[in-house]
């Protein structure tokens, strides 16, 4: 009885602390984005996985958790797999009108359980499938205002909507299969999905924004708000794998769409004034890793 209290007490401290963090870095993100004229959503991402190795490997050395080798091909594919499906949604995003984004966002939760009935031979309940539905029909009301289709940006959203889904599948098989914790499997994987997107990122922004990572002007404002940016992204990155290995792909998907709800029609930050003419973007709301 003790047990499973302290595991409900840990599900629901996963799921506070994923939808604290999220909150926070999208205010923070929308800052530096739409305020501060900060486009480079893609390589920013890098720096957080980066910062978030560096956080895990100094914490490794403080003796606060036990690294535990996993088998190098499987980590180094799903590294690369996590990196690609931040890549394509941010993509999806560019290409796609946020109409059509949101779409894809909410096809990830049926493609994920398909996948699951498919492979893992999982068994979802009709209460479940029911609840769902309402679920998907509710946010996509309230969220999808116009979808504009186009060939590229369709393409984008499938290969964005199946690497999504396979790669939180594996984050929770992973996790169980190999009994490896979720700090452990970040920490293992954490710098191949850097890098991935470190060679990916200025490529990818500059052909969304067409400029410059490198060449960018960082006043002081723009680089404290990228470094709390980055400090928040380790509870993010971290409660992701938390509740994936706590819940399910589906839980954390579901919980996702909360976070759009609360985060919806919010001013990010009024204290910066008004947008900086030529530099307004979409608001990236990315709920996988950040």
């Amino acid at each position: 009885m003790g047990e499973m209290s302290s595991y409900q007490l840990g599900v629901i401290g996963a799921l506070f602390l994923s939808v604290a963090s999220s909150v926070s870095i999208v205010i923070c993100n929308k800052a530096l984005m739409s305020h501060l004229g900060f486009p480079f959503a893609t390589t920013l991402t890098s720096w957080h996985l980066m910062v978030t190795f560096c956080t895990l490997h100094a914490a490794q050395r403080f003796n606060l958790f036990e690294s535990k080798p996993i088998d190098m091909k499987t980590v180094v594919l799903f590294g690369i797999l996590n990196g690609v499906s931040i890549g394509l949604l941010n993509l999806s995003l560019g290409f796609n009108s946020i109409g059509f984004y949101q779409m894809t966002k909410l096809a990830i939760i049926p493609f994920t359980v398909l996948l699951e009935t498919i492979f893992l031979k999982k068994q979802f309940s009709q209460n479940i499938k029911l609840s769902l539905l309402l679920l998907l029909v509710g946010v996509g009301i309230a969220s999808i205002t116009d979808l504009q289709l186009n060939f590229v940006g369709t393409i984008l959203s499938l290969l964005a909507i199946i690497t999504t889904c396979v790669g939180q599948i594996l984050t929770n098989t992973i996790q169980k299969r190999l009994n490896v914790s979720s700090t452990q499997l970040l920490y293992q994987s954490a710098p191949f999905q850097a890098a991935i997107l470190f060679v990916s990122g200025p490529l990818v922004d500059q052909l969304l924004t067409k400029q410059n990572v490198f060449a960018y002007n960082y006043s002081p404002m723009v680089m404290a708000f990228i470094i709390l940016s980055c400090i928040i992204s380790v509870s993010v990155n971290f409660s992701t794998f938390l509740v994936i290995g706590k819940t399910s792909p589906v839980t954390y998907q579901v919980l996702g769409h909360l976070k759009t709800c609360l985060m919806k029609e919010k001013d990010a930050a009024p204290f910066l004034g008004p947008q900086k003419e030529g530099h307004e973007v979409k608001n990236l709301n990315k709920d996988s890793l950040v």
